[in-house]
């Protein structure tokens, strides 16, 4: 990882590099997933089959799509309790959290006798997206639990998974044990934009979503890109990206450690530490490349690191959280002291990690707070996937005759001023 000094001519470059790498698409992958929508909108269950047949499982029938009950029962025997025991704590807490964020309907009554209020309600089906990784072998569970819980938290009676079979036409046995714990019983093995698709459309086998989440490679990203508005989508997600704020006690084993969580993801993922220190990045940068060296996805790490990877050195910790509320990553991690006292210093993250020994990756599997996170700068407007990402909510107006004869002039003015009519004469005619 390469040090610089900030601000710099040198540092500005780096950055613009890091941030600018953003949501770019290539235009031969935006049409090629154009295709495959307008395909599977058109063909269903033909189309989907085609897709699957050709990229993931060559021999699945259509009749196999959806993962039967007896794949469900086989998946519970092929895994281990202690998988089972974590995977209970983690659904339990991710759950706990997630109950926080749910709203009641409301109304008001005034002195004139009106009833205003707003009524929340879930959608009727959500579709979620988890990636297969290495041709399924990899199974996201966690992906399963941040797309589902706050689903089901909020009252979300249809719940459907796509996810990419193995070669075989296999779901991992993981991912099924993850969605039975749920109670998710509809699970479709397909990945990619077609797996989109499906949700966004609907086919004989799969049915029609009101909202998709989940993360994904381009080809998700770029198809769910293009179906929102068709349906409610959690957000359009970039690679993955740390940033650390650290001061000159912080360990630098800890801050290499959780830099290099987020470079193994992707080599377009973005690891950055901004600290006050200079002894603290040459400590850092020398333990990167100490555990580089016994990281298995060490190829991709240092792609990750070499591209958009720094150290940046700042005046003082003020600068730090100016440059880290202009970037917003989509995690932000402060090694500093008392670092509760520096909330309110964070204008944009995705989600903050505060201490020596709250590591990116609690946030991931088992604290709680959901990992599907805003990207690319994005946390500037955006927030966490959450249980309103479920819900829609509805204006409630209940005038009475009094409310009406007290409104109405202004109405009819305000109409009329817009020039409309209609809207006036729908007053007028009620006086």
């Amino acid at each position: 990882m390469k040090v610089f000094k900030f601000p710099s001519a040198a540092a500005q470059k780096r950055l613009d590099a890091i941030v600018n790498r953003g949501l770019a698409f290539r235009v031969k992958d935006a049409n090629a997933v154009k295709k495959i929508l307008a395909d599977v909108r058109k063909n269903k269950d033909k189309a989907l089959i085609s897709y699957v047949n050709r990229f993931d499982a060559p021999k699945l029938p259509t009749k196999s799509l959806k993962v039967s009950k007896k794949e469900f029962d086989q998946a519970q025997l092929r895994v281990d309790r202690g998988f089972l025991r974590s995977l209970n704590k983690a659904a339990k807490q991710i759950e706990a959290f997630h109950r926080h964020q749910v709203e009641a309907s409301w109304s008001v009554k005034r002195a004139d006798d009106s009833v205003l209020g707003q009524l929340v309600r879930p959608v009727s089906t959500a579709g979620v997206y988890v990636p297969g990784g290495r041709g399924g072998e990899t199974p996201l569970v966690s992906s399963v639990l941040m797309g589902c819980i706050p689903a089901k938290v909020a009252g979300v009676r249809n719940i459907c998974i796509t996810t990419p079979p193995t070669k075989s036409g296999k779901v991992n046995p993981y991912v099924l044990a993850a969605a039975k714990k749920i109670g998710v019983k509809k699970v479709f093995k397909a990945g990619s934009a077609w797996g989109i698709a499906a949700l966004a459309y609907g086919t004989e086998t799969v049915p029609k979503a009101d909202v998709i989440v989940g993360p994904g490679n381009v080809f998700v990203t770029l198809a769910k890109k293009m179906v929102a508005g068709t349906v409610g989508v959690d957000m359009v997600a970039g690679p993955s990206e740390i940033l650390v704020i650290a001061d000159q006690k912080a360990n630098p084993d800890y801050i290499a450690a959780d830099l290099l969580s987020q470079a193994e993801h992707d080599a377009l993922a973005s690891a950055i530490l901004l600290t006050t220190s200079a002894e603290l990045a040459k400590a850092v940068v020398s333990a990167v490349q100490d555990q580089l060296k016994g990281l298995p996805r060490r190829e991709i790490a240092e792609a990750s690191l070499k591209a958009y990877g720094a150290v940046m050195i700042a005046s003082n910790l003020a600068a730090c959280f100016d440059l880290a509320n202009q970037i917003a990553p989509e995690h932000l991690e402060l090694h500093v002291e008392k670092p509760d006292s520096y909330l309110r210093s964070v204008q944009n993250a995705g989600a903050v990690f505060l201490g020596p020994y709250s590591p990116e990756p609690v946030g991931d599997y088992i604290a709680g707070p959901n990992h599907v996170l805003p990207t690319a700068g994005t946390a500037r407007f955006a927030s966490a996937l959450s249980v309103n990402h479920f819900v829609k909510k509805t204006s409630v107006i209940h005038y009475s005759e009094k409310a009406l004869k007290s409104d109405a002039s202004d109405i009819i003015r305000l109409a009329e001023i817009e020039g409309l009519t209609g809207h006036a004469r729908a007053v007028r005619i009620r006086k």
